[in-house]
Formats: C-alpha cells, structure tokens, sequence
C-alpha cells in the first residue's frame, strides 16, 4: 500500500461511528423482536433451520440438539453454540413461553433455574405452534436474504400464522434501549386482532374487554388495571404480580400458610432462602417451619406459631419478598427496519398488515402455479383432440428438437380451442385468429406418457382443467378485494384459536386503591329482619342455632322502643352480604341497597331505623323485599340487574298481579323510582324473581290458593298497576306468593305455630283471576295463615313470633301432607303469643344442633274439606 493512500482521521469520529453501526446490528440483528412474527433473528433461524433442513415438524420424530445447533450455527448464525443452544432452550420451556415453539425431550432446566443438560443428550423437534410461524414458507410469501457466506438464503421474516410478539412476548437489551413485553393468552389476541380488523377504529376501552392483559406462562395473579391501561395505550406501564397463599387451621389450633402459586419469572428457591433468612433476622418472627413440597405444582407449607395471626403474616410476605412483583412493560419493537415504541393496536395492525401482505403473495404465488399448470393442460386438451396430427408430426421428426420447432409452428384456429372447452387466457398466444403453442405446451407435449392418449384420462384432464379455471378465478377474486383478504386472516386465526387456545392462567384483580367494596368484604350469610317499627339490620346466619321441630327457640330480635311498646318482626329473609335487596314501599317504589350496606347488629340487637338506609317518605313503609343473588359474567362484569330472562312478579293484597322486566329496575337511584301503580286503598304483599315460564301460586289468609301459568299474565312496565290473579271475597285478602318448582313442596303455616308441606301436584293450575281452592284449613286451632314459601328438603326454615323468639329448623322434620290437611306444630308459643313470618334460610354448616331443646311435634288433627267454589276469567 503506497504511503499517499495512508489518510489521517479523527479517532473520536471513527470511534463514534463505528460503535453507532454496532449499536444499530445489536439492535437490528441481535436483541429486538421483529413486530411482524415476533421473533429475535437467533430465534427465527433455529426454526428455520429445523423446519427447511432438518424438518423437526411436530409429526417426526425428535433429534438431538447438538444437530440442530450445529445446522443453525454453520449455516445461519455464527455466534457460538451456547447462545444458540440456550435460545433453543428457552423456546422449549413452559415455564418461560406462554406457547412454546419447540418441543423438547430431556431436561431442559426448571423453574427453580436449574440449567438444561448439555445438548448431546437433550432433543427437540418443532411444536404446532413453532410449525404454525413457518406456513406457506414455500410459497414465496416472505423475502429471502443471503445468508452470512451467501452460500444459502434464510427467511427475512416468518409467516407467522399466529400473533406471537403479544402471544408469547419477549425480552432484550441492546445498546441505549431494551424492551419487555409480556405474554398474553393466544385465544384473547386472536379475538382482538379479529376485531380490529372488523373494526379498524375500535377504542382502547373495547379491546381491553376482548384482550384483558397479561397471561404469563407462569399461573400468578395480576393486580391493578391501571398498569395495563397505560401500556395499552403508549407501549409502557408496570404490571403487580403477586402469588398466591391459603390458610387452613388444624385441629391443634396451628394454623398453615401454602404458597400454591408464585408470581411469573420468581425463583422458588431464592424465594425459600428469603423466607428464611427473614425469619432467621426476626422480622418474621410468627413462622416456626417450613418445607417444599413442590412438584410440577408449586406447595411450600409455611407452618405459624400457635398465637400467630395468618392474614398479619400473608401480608408480610407480600411486602417483603418476591411473592408480590412487578413487570416493567417497555413494548419495544422492529417496525420498518427500525425500533419503535409500539402500543397494543400498533402491534396488532402490524400483524395484520403482515399477514395481509402474507395472504397476498401466497395468493399470487398459487395463482402462477394455477395458471402454468392450465397452460400445460389446454396443451393437453388440444393434443388429445388431434392425436393422431401430432403423433404424425412427432414420428416424423428426426429429434427432439426438430419436433418442438415443428409443433411450434403447428397452430389451430381459435374456435377451435373455444370448442374444446379452453377458456382462452390473457396467456393464450393468439395470433391473426390462430392458437399457438408456447415453448412449456410444447414441452408438456413430449413428454405425454402413452397411457395418457386414454379417453380417461382425457376426462381426467378435462375435469382438472375446469377445476383450475374456478381456482384462478377465485385468486383474482382474492387479490381484487381486500375484504376477502382480511376474511381469509379471520378465518386462519379462529381455526388455530379453535385447536390449540387454552384457557387464561393468570387472572386480572383489582389492586389496593382499585378495589371494588364487595372485594373486601366476605360474602358470608346473613339474616335481615325489618320490624314493624321500621328497624333493620343483618346479622350472620351462624348466630342462629338449627333445633328441632317442636323447638322453644333461642332469643331474636329485642322489639322494645323507647315506650316500651311492643315491636315485631314484619320481613325476615336470608341472603349473601354481596346480594342485592330491592325494598318495594306501600306507595308503589323501589329502593335497591346492597346486603353489605345495611346496619350489623346481633341477634338480640335492635337494629337502626330504615329511614337511615332509604330515603323515605313521612308515611311510607317497606311493604315487600326481594333478594337478588349477585351475578358475573365471564369478563367478571356485574349483570344481575341487566339479566333479559328475569322478571319480577308483584301481588297486590286485594289480589292483583303484575309482571315486569327485571331489566327495567337496572337504571335504580338512591331516592327510589316507580315499581308499581297501587289503587287506593291497595298494598303490595310479595314480589318473586321469574324467568317467565313459571307458574304461580297466591295464598289468601283465610287458607285459599290458586295456581296459574305466568304467561297469563303480560310483561309490563313499572308505572302499572297489573291484572287480577284471584279474587278474595268476604274480607279475605292475600298474605303470600310461591314459585311452582316440581322439586319442592308449598309450605304454609298459620298464626298458631301449625304447619304442613304440600306436593304442587295437589294444587291445580287454574285461570287466574278466580276464587281458588282450600290450600289450609283454617280454624280455631290452626288460626289464619300467615306465611307460605316453596322449600325444599335440604331447606332450613326461619320462624319468627311476635314476641320477637326465633326458630330455625328443617323443613325434612315437616311431615308432608295433601293440601286439605292442617299440618303440625312448627313451634311451641306461650299463650298470646303468636307466629308472624316465615322465611326459607340458607343452610349453614358450622350451626349447632340442640337435640336437647327439641320436643315432639304434635300432630294437628287433619280434617277433611271440600274445595272451595271456583270462578274462571281474567281481567285486564
């Protein structure tokens, strides 16, 4: 080299430049996912080189992995053998990748962070999903590039079938950046990447319903919405992650902490030496032992000392070790050769537009191969038609080259062709009326096989050639229309969704400060009593002891007011403190109120005035209640107020029902709204859940019923004042309503403790609007009735008197009777006193039985009656 060529330069330029073209090939080459399938280029060429020269398709058998190593290395990447063996690793382990990509067989490491065995003893092959990324690689769908020593070429990017940056994530650092993404269930974001595309301008809101975030590989709780909304939105948030604990007490009075799950990326091992060495610092100083008894489940048994207090410890653990983490979402991406920040959308409508471009090229790839193929055939078609020409022309013919100039130069006329059936193509070679052949008809010519001069086989070319024509017509129908294309996307991803999505791992809770109330209050079992008074309160169902029938009862509510005037229990219901309760007023409105924001009082407390939980008027009162079981649907959102098959039937004391749509009440406000449209001098009595094929049973007080189908009666809105559903006469007036269930029995029970159950079978369905048949006998020993319930069996039942005793015991002690007997004694009462209400309750197992204040039930003579006279019609 001639000292003139020698040129100075400035080493802070040189130095500058050349680490910004190293950055740029970390970046680029190295460390970043590409947008399009999600893929590291280490990763992109060890599925490459396992699918095009060794072809590990899931359906082989597995090799191992030194080969597959080898292959990736010498021909694809030589950057050493460890780092491509450890990629292969990763692609392999469950516990790393939400859809692994490669199937291995041997050990591949744990989740503890043991390392794989060496990679002349471990083997693999492709997964479906690993064999998905790699569809129609063969049809020219992506670009090809050479390789390191471009003896070969390698896939610029895969097809990738599947979403996998957001299925599976992905991590790296470069130089100056580094990116995070977290996985996500395949199903959730193959919902999402279909509702993109059916609407390109879906808000942020709406695809967080069909993608709702994170699902890592590892099962874990995710904690907070607030994390998952920010990188939704800009590519960046921080996600909690927090594992999960049980408690159970033993019988020795020690209670036991089991870790069952703990959070993705967390090392069961380190976690246990820091439980240890906290306990061994005293900083957990309630825990007296620990052991591992893990397998493929997480179980790490945490015993306590005998005073400790479980929740205390749970939370100490969650502050001060890796049970409660975070993930630090940097969704950085290759888009268009260069590093972007992308937001969830940015990497769907990346996919999609990758998969569009995908679709289209396979489509022009299947449309040459259509087309070259019918070329060949219309040669056939022609041939065949005039076998015996181009036999002579071929016979005479000195070689093979003398007979294709020759059939070169043989040409028919273009009716000719159009009467064999050849759709003639832009292709064709048409010149002054004439077909002529091109150079690979003539070839195809030659190459005719003797069998195929066979009138089968012409039909068979026939119909092949027919085949084809449709095909191409439906590729240029393809790449006309890019609905179609974005259909044929669609309908890919629902077929992988439909075989390999699996059910999310990793639910999304509310974190602390985004904690709904009912979250952090037990949904345990209460009973509400409202008293005459107007006293309300909940009290926890175990406070009431189950006896037997014929029991004294234990003491109720204390109904004294401050002038010792008597009180007493008028509504008593069982229910969940996250029910819902809908308080209907005597002058026709609505209140809803949730279980848990009602007053706590024990069970001989008075309890706090309603007019401190509903805004009522000077002179309304709640004249009936109904429980409404809380509900979720699978997006953990609340429908129990916006259920379409629900109804709500309302009875009327002067015997008038009505029925309206649940769905109607969803739009509820604390000062109440219109339910029902009373007549003067009417009350409401009771009001029942439907599904609106139910059947309907009113008792009166003075012991009638009457049976009808719901549909007799029409839905209406809630400003109405119904239709007739009996028609008490001589004073009498209706004191309950039940829901027919064919599994139960009708219990009634009268103002003297009398009782029976019931069959329906005995009570038949009538037209409403009649007088009813003789459900009880009612007479100086059994007295009016004042309560009937449908129960079951396994039912408890709630008595209430009215100086304030209750009772709680099984509907299986009633003996069942027929309809026209009196029943037996429910409860002993002192004299005066007398029963008030009944209410089914919501069986209890830590309740105790009190055999010992059980006495025998005395059996009420049953008397034998006549139904009572019966009258048809409705009225509107």
């Amino acid at each position: 080299m001639a000292i003139d060529s020698i040129k100075p330069i400035n080493v802070a330029d040189e130095m500058s430049k050349s680490f910004l073209e190293y950055s740029m090939s970390v970046i680029i080459s190295r460390a970043l996912p590409d947008a399009r399938d999600g893929l590291k280029p280490s990763q992109r060429r060890i599925l490459y080189a396992m699918l095009n020269d060794l072809s590990l398709s899931p359906a082989k058998a597995h090799l191992k992995c030194a080969r597959i190593v080898g292959d990736t290395m010498g021909k694809y990447h030589p950057h050493g053998d460890s780092s491509i063996y450890s990629t292969l690793v990763n692609m392999a382990q469950p516990w790393t990748m939400r859809e692994t990509l490669v199937d291995g067989q041997g050990n591949f490491g744990s989740v503890e962070g043991d390392a794989a065995a060496a990679m002349r003893y471990t083997e693999a092959r492709l997964t479906h999903m690993g064999a998905a990324m790699m569809i129609d690689l063969e049809k020219e769908t992506v670009d090809l590039r050479p390789t390191y020593d471009e003896t070969r070429e390698e896939p610029v990017v895969l097809p990738a079938s599947i979403p996998n940056l957001l299925v599976n994530g992905g991590t790296g650092i470069a130089v100056g950046m580094a990116t995070n993404i977290p996985a996500h269930n395949m199903g959730e974001v193959i919902d999402g990447v279909c509702a993109r595309i059916g609407d390109p301008q879906i808000s942020i809101e709406d695809m967080q319903k069909i993608i709702k975030g994170p699902d890592f590989a590892g099962a874990c709780e995710i904690r907070g919405f607030k994390g998952i909304d920010s990188y939704f939105r800009t590519g960046r948030g921080s996600i909690k992650m927090r594992g999960t604990m049980e408690i159970e007490e033993k019988a020795s009075g020690i209670a036991i902490l089991t870790i069952t799950q703990v959070p993705h990326g967390v090392n069961r091992a380190i976690l246990q030496q820091r439980i240890a060495e906290l306990v061994r610092e005293k900083i957990l100083v309630d825990i007296s032992g620990m052991r591992d008894l893990s397998d493929d489940q997480t179980r790490i048994e945490i015993t306590l000392k005998r005073d400790a207090r479980p929740q205390v410890v749970m939370n100490q653990i969650f502050k001060l070790t890796s049970m409660e983490t975070s993930f630090g979402v940097n969704m950085l991406a290759i888009h268009e050769r260069r590093p972007k920040q992308m937001s969830v959308i940015d990497c769907l409508d990346a996919f999609i537009e990758h998969r569009r471009e995908v679709i289209i090229r396979r489509t022009r790839y299947l449309l040459n191969k259509a087309e070259a193929r019918a070329e060949n055939l219309e040669a056939f078609l022609i041939a065949l038609a005039h076998i015996d020409d181009f036999i002579k022309v071929i016979r005479d013919s000195r070689n093979r080259d003398e007979a294709r100039t020759r059939l070169k130069a043989y040409s028919f006329p273009e009716k000719t062709a159009e009467s064999l059936g050849i759709l003639l193509r832009e292709q064709a070679s048409i010149i002054d009326g004439q077909y002529i052949f091109t150079d690979r008809q003539v070839n195809a010519i030659l190459e005719l096989r003797l069998y195929q001069l066979t009138g089968m086989e012409r039909d068979k070319v026939k119909a092949e050639y027919d085949k084809l024509l449709a095909e191409i017509t439906d590729y240029l129908d393809i790449l006309g229309s890019e609905p179609r294309v974005l259909a044929i996307i669609k309908d890919e991803l629902l077929l992988i969704k439909d075989k390999h999505a699996t059910p999310r791992r990793c639910p999304i809770l509310p974190d602390e400060g985004e904690i709904a109330i009912e979250d952090l209050i037990a949904n345990d079992g209460m009973i509400v009593t409202l008293s005459n008074k107007g006293l309300i309160k909940r009290t926890p169902s175990a406070e009431y002891r189950v006896q037997a029938r014929g029991g004294k009862g234990v003491r109720g509510m204390e109904t004294r007011n401050k002038n010792d005037e008597k009180d007493f229990v008028e509504h008593l219901f069982s229910a969940q403190a996250h029910d819902y309760l809908m308080f209907f007023t005597n002058t026709g409105r609505v209140f809803v109120e949730r279980v848990y924001g009602l007053p706590e009082g024990s069970r001989s407390s008075k309890g706090r005035s309603i007019k401190s939980v509903l805004n009522l008027g000077p002179d309304e009162v709640v004249a009936a209640t109904q429980r409404l079981e809380r509900q979720l649907d699978e997006d953990g959102n609340d429908i129990t107020l916006t259920a379409k098959d629900k109804f709500l039937m309302f009875a009327t004391r002067s015997g008038k029902v009505k029925k309206t749509a649940l769905a109607d009440f969803k739009n509820y406000r604390k000062d109440g709204i219109i339910a029902i449209k009373l007549d003067e001098g009417n009350t409401l009595i009771d009001v029942r859940l439907t599904s609106g094929d139910d059947e309907v049973i009113l008792i009166t007080r003075r012991g009638l019923s009457l049976r009808f189908t719901e549909d007799q009666a029409r839905a209406q809105g809630r400003a109405t004042a119904g239709v007739g559903g009996i028609k008490p006469v001589n004073g009498d007036y209706v004191i309950g309503m039940a829901i027919v269930n064919d599994e139960g029995t009708l219990l009634v029970a009268s103002e003297n403790g009398i009782g029976k159950r019931s069959p329906f079978s005995d009570y038949r369905a009538q037209t409403r609007a009649g007088k009813g048949i003789i459900t009880m006998k009612c007479n100086e020993k059994t007295g009016d009735v004042v309560g009937a319930s449908m129960v079951l069996p396994e039912d408890e039942l709630m008595l209430m008197t009215s100086d304030g005793q209750s009772i709680r015991i099984r509907c299986a002690d009633i003996r069942e009777a027929g309809r026209n007997t009196s029943g037996v004694k429910l409860v002993s009462m002192k004299p005066g006193v007398t029963l008030l209400d009944i209410a089914r309750v919501i069986p209890d197992d830590e309740d105790e039985i009190l055999e010992d204040e059980a006495v025998d039930g005395e059996e009420a003579p049953a008397e034998s009656t006549e139904d009572a006279p019966e009258e048809s019609g409705s009225e509107e």
